[in-house]
C-alpha cells in the first residue's frame, strides 16, 4: 500500500471494523513498526529510528487522541495536560503549568483546569485530551475514534472542536472514524479494507487546497 499524505490535509481513515484503521494510524505515528516497507515523516525515515529516538519523534511531532481517554484519575485536567512537557523534563513547573493553562483555555475548559477526571463529562475529558496532545505544539494530530464514545450532540462539539484547532495549530490531522458525516468534513477520505487501500477520494465538504501545498508530501 502506497499512502501519501500532505502537509496541512484532514484525513479520515473509514472502514468497517478489523479493516486496518487503527493499525494504520499505529504504524504512521511509530506505535508499531511495519514488517516490510518504510514509512517517512517528510525526508526522515522513521521505520530505522530506535525505540529511544521514536519516543522522542512521538512525544515532540505527534499528539494523540485516543477513543478511551487514558486521563490519570488521581490528577487534575491541568496535571494530565502538563504530562507530555514534565516527560520532557527541559522546562520548569511552571513553565509546563502555564503552557497547559493556555490549552485548556483554547479548548473551553480553563475553569474546570482543577477538577479530576472523574469530575467532568465524557466531552470535557475528550476536551482535556485534545487539550494534552496539542501541548507540545506537534505537527501532527492523530485521532482513533475521536467521537465513539459521545452521545451525538457532544461528538458534533467536538468535531467543530478539531476542525478549528486543525486551522489555529497549522496541523496535518489523522482521524480514524465510523462517522460518515465527520469523515465528509475532511480533506480526504481512505477507505481501507482487509487491510488494503480500497479508495482514496475528497470528502464533498472539502477545500482542494490541501492537494497543493508547495511543502508535498510528509508521509
Amino acid at each position: 500500500m502506497h499512502l501519501e499524505i500532505n502537509q496541512g490535509e484532514r484525513l479520515a481513515l473509514v472502514g468497517e471494523s478489523g479493516a486496518g484503521k487503527s493499525t494504520l494510524l499505529h504504524l504512521l505515528s511509530g506505535l508499531d513498526r511495519p514488517s516490510k516497507g518504510k514509512i517517512y515523516f517528510g525526508q526522515r525515515e522513521i521505520t530505522c529510528l530506535g525505540t529511544g529516538e521514536l519516543a522522542e519523534f512521538r512525544n515532540r511531532e505527534i499528539g494523540f487522541v485516543w477513543q478511551i481517554h487514558y486521563l490519570l484519575p488521581e490528577f487534575t485536567a491541568l496535571e494530565n495536560v502538563m504530562m507530555p512537557l514534565l516527560m520532557r523534563g527541559i522546562q520548569s513547573r511552571e513553565e509546563c503549568e502555564a503552557f497547559a493553562e493556555t490549552r485548556l483555555q483554547e479548548v473551553g475548559l480553563r475553569e474546570r483546569a482543577h477538577h479530576r477526571s472523574g469530575e467532568l463529562s465524557g466531552g470535557e475529558q475528550q476536551r482535556v485530551v485534545l487539550a494534552r496532545a496539542l501541548v507540545t505544539k506537534p505537527k501532527f494530530l492523530f485521532a482513533d475514534e475521536p467521537t465513539g464514545n459521545l452521545d451525538e450532540r457532544t461528538a458534533e462539539m467536538i468535531t467543530a472542536l478539531l476542525a478549528e484547532l486543525h486551522s489555529s495549530n497549522a496541523l496535518t490531522s489523522v482521524y480514524v472514524t465510523h462517522n460518515p458525516r465527520f469523515a465528509n468534513q475532511c480533506d480526504r477520505v481512505i477507505r481501507l479494507e482487509a487491510g488494503k487501500l480500497q479508495s482514496d477520494s475528497q470528502a464533498r465538504g472539502a477545500s482542494s487546497r490541501a492537494f497543493q501545498t508547495e511543502a508535498g508530501p510528509i508521509f
